[in-house]
């Protein structure tokens, strides 16, 4: 009984933050288009998607002077790499995780990359690898390239700071003028190649 007050007091906030977001595309979008977008929006809180990227997307086009059909493209296109970053990553991804998923598919990481990092990290956050691995392709490196570093990283129990690192490599290596490089890695205690081996 004591739960009662917490699920009334939900039950009204919710249809009230759906009218903020509704009234924020209405102001800013013709009714036509604010009525597409919405449709997707409520599309995607039905299906426990966030839904928050979708209205900034929108508000987003906007704002660059997008057209209507070229704005509400763009909002499905993110509706559709949401749900298939939730395929990969699975029901239990965080919302944080599906955003980041959804950018990395956008940015041309494939789901199969997606579904390996979550398993070589089935309890960790994917936030900060994801973006790591999306900011590398932004700067040139090869997909396969990319993902097969960032995995390799994630397999040997990397955190979040040694995908930081090899994200600020990357950027150095571009202010230098050089081609993007992934280093290697290794598993933890293997040596260099050509390292004397320990007696």
């Amino acid at each position: 009984m004591r739960l009662l007050p917490v699920v009334v007091l939900l039950g009204t906030l919710y249809p009230a933050a759906a009218a903020a977001q509704d009234s924020r595309l209405a102001a800013r979008l013709d009714g036509v288009t604010a009525g597409r977008v919405g449709t997707l929006v409520d599309s995607a809180r039905a299906d426990s998607l966030p839904t928050e990227p979708l209205v900034q997307k929108a508000l987003e086009g906007a704002t660059m002077g997008a057209t209507n059909d070229r704005i509400t493209e763009a909002v499905r296109t993110l509706l559709a790499n949401l749900r298939a970053a939730r395929s990969a990553l699975g029901v239990g991804a965080t919302e944080t995780d599906l955003v980041a998923g959804a950018a990395s598919l956008r940015a041309g990481v494939t789901a199969t990359a997606l579904r390996e990092l979550r398993a070589s990290r089935p309890r960790e956050s994917l936030t900060v690898p994801l973006a790591v691995l999306t900011d590398m392709l932004a700067r040139g490196v090869p997909q396969d390239r990319a993902s097969a570093s960032v995995l390799a990283l994630a397999r040997r129990g990397g955190a979040d700071a040694e995908f930081i690192a090899l994200r600020r490599k990357i950027e150095g290596d571009m202010q230098s003028g050089v081609t993007p490089a992934v280093p290697e890695v290794r598993p933890r205690g293997m040596p260099a190649p050509g390292a004397p081996t320990p007696p």
